[in-house]
């Protein structure tokens, strides 16, 4: 059990570093080659926030722990919209601009619902198991382009308007610098993976609790510790938009490419996930929207985020109680 839970830190530590250090290696020599700002905000930076997420996900496939590939991209979408939007509305309440709320907070719940759905084969279908197939895999990818087209057409269009680009102040690194980083850091991603997956397996087993209930807790919990640090930083220096822009873009991400290419490596069993994992997904998206439409001032206020903590809370101790 000991060993079990020191790879699980030691291979987070991993990943974790490996992302950073792979999407600061990725962007230096983006920028060598004459790719825009735009174009490695976009692509490598997003890629890298979404990294220890998908290395988890494609290791546990791979290796057949489906259940954990799946509750990391589940728990670690509840995870993000009620304890980072509600820590981080508790910092300083949340300002979402109209396009937010009509635009881009609806496609988390088009996630979300799509998560739902496709993980229903037995209600939907008839099937003997739910089940992900690599057919519904291949539907989120498609899903996943388009969110990326429409990203893309977003920003350009508010390209002029922004005096200075979020990579302008990034230090020039010599190329084998870059070069060093996004080998050390790709290694670090892929060790890192083995080891986690090993780990949360044999916690799970010590445990006696299902690879699903670990991916839903521990594993969220940790691969989305970066992304609350960094929201809760934003907060405290007043740009809660990027707190907004950060959690829209996980969840997005999360179901449909990280879930997509795991779903199309193997077909993934949901296992011991059933609705009320789902549903409480769809549940905090809808709550998200729903709070920044309160009297239509668009702000999630710090009493909405202490009851999104408090949903969170509730619905952990129920995982709990369930084991």
């Amino acid at each position: 059990m000991v060993i079990d839970i020191l790879l699980l830190a030691v291979g987070l530590g991993l990943i974790l570093i490996g992302a950073n250090w792979l999407t600061d290696g990725s962007s230096a020599l983006a920028k060598k080659w004459g790719v825009s700002d735009l174009v490695i905000g976009l692509t490598v930076v997003a890629f890298g926030t979404s990294a220890p997420e998908l290395v988890i996900s494609v290791v546990s496939a791979i290796h057949g722990s489906t259940g954990l590939s799946i509750g990391n991209v589940v728990g670690s979408n509840i995870f993000n919209i009620l304890v980072i939007i509600g820590c981080v509305a508790i910092v300083s309440p949340v300002k979402v601009d109209r396009g937010n709320m009509s635009n881009d907070i609806p496609l988390v719940i088009l996630s979300s619902l799509a998560l739902l759905f496709c993980a229903n084969s037995v209600l939907l279908d008839g099937s003997s198991e739910n089940v992900i197939t690599r057919s519904e895999g291949l539907l989120l990818l498609l899903f996943f382009l388009i969110f990326m087209r429409y990203t893309f057409s977003i920003a350009r269009g508010a390209e002029g308007a922004e005096p200075q680009s979020p990579s302008a102040a990034m230090p020039v690194m010599p190329i084998w610098k870059s070069t060093v980083l996004v080998a050390v850091g790709l290694g670090g991603l892929i060790l890192g993976g083995e080891w986690f997956v090993d780990g949360a397996s044999g916690v799970a087993r010590g445990l006696n609790v299902s690879d699903s209930i670990i991916g839903l807790t521990i594993v969220a919990a940790g691969t989305s510790l970066p992304e609350l640090a960094t929201s809760i930083t934003a907060a405290l220096k007043g740009k809660t938009d990027l707190a907004v822009g950060n959690v829209v873009g996980s969840c997005v991400f999360n179901v449909f490419m990280v879930l997509g290419i795991s779903a199309t490596i193997r077909p993934l069993p949901l296992g011991t996930i059933g609705n009320f994992d789902l549903l409480t997904l769809v549940g905090a998206s809808v709550l998200f929207w729903f709070f920044g439409w309160q009297i239509r001032k668009r702000t999630i206020t710090r009493i909405e985020g202490v009851l999104l903590l408090a949903v969170y809370v509730g619905y952990t101790a129920i995982l709990i109680a369930k084991a």
